[in-house]
C-alpha cells in the first residue's frame, strides 16, 4: 500500500483526518476549519483547492441569510482515500 501524496502533507493530512472524524456527510463552515486547524485564510484555501482538485473534498458557496459562507466535506472517494493512507501509514509504522 502506498502514501497519497495529496494527503501526506501535514496541513492535509491534518485537514483529513479532522474531516473524517466528523462522521460521513458531515460537512463544516471554513471558519471553523480554519481556526480548528489555527491557518491562515489563504493557506487553508490553497490545501482544499489540491484536496478538491484530487475529488477529496467539496466546497460549497451559499449564503445563511445575507451573510456568505462556505462549507466544507470529505467526499466519499476522500474518505477511502484517507482510509487507505492511514493504513499505507500504520502499516510502514510497524515496519512492514
Amino acid at each position: 500500500m502506498a502514501l497519497d501524496p495529496v494527503i501526506h502533507q501535514e496541513t492535509r493530512l491534518r485537514l483529513m483526518a479532522l474531516l473524517a472524524s466528523l462522521g460521513e456527510g458531515a460537512q463544516v463552515e471554513f471558519t471553523w476549519l480554519k481556526e480548528a486547524l489555527d491557518l491562515t485564510e489563504g493557506n487553508l484555501s490553497s490545501h482544499l483547492a489540491k484536496l478538491e482538485e484530487a475529488g477529496y473534498v467539496q466546497v460549497e458557496k451559499g449564503y445563511q441569510g445575507r451573510r456568505p459562507r462556505t462549507w466544507v466535506r470529505l467526499t466519499p472517494q476522500g474518505r477511502a482515500a484517507y482510509q487507505a493512507h492511514r493504513q499505507a501509514l500504520l502499516e510502514l509504522l510497524k515496519g512492514g
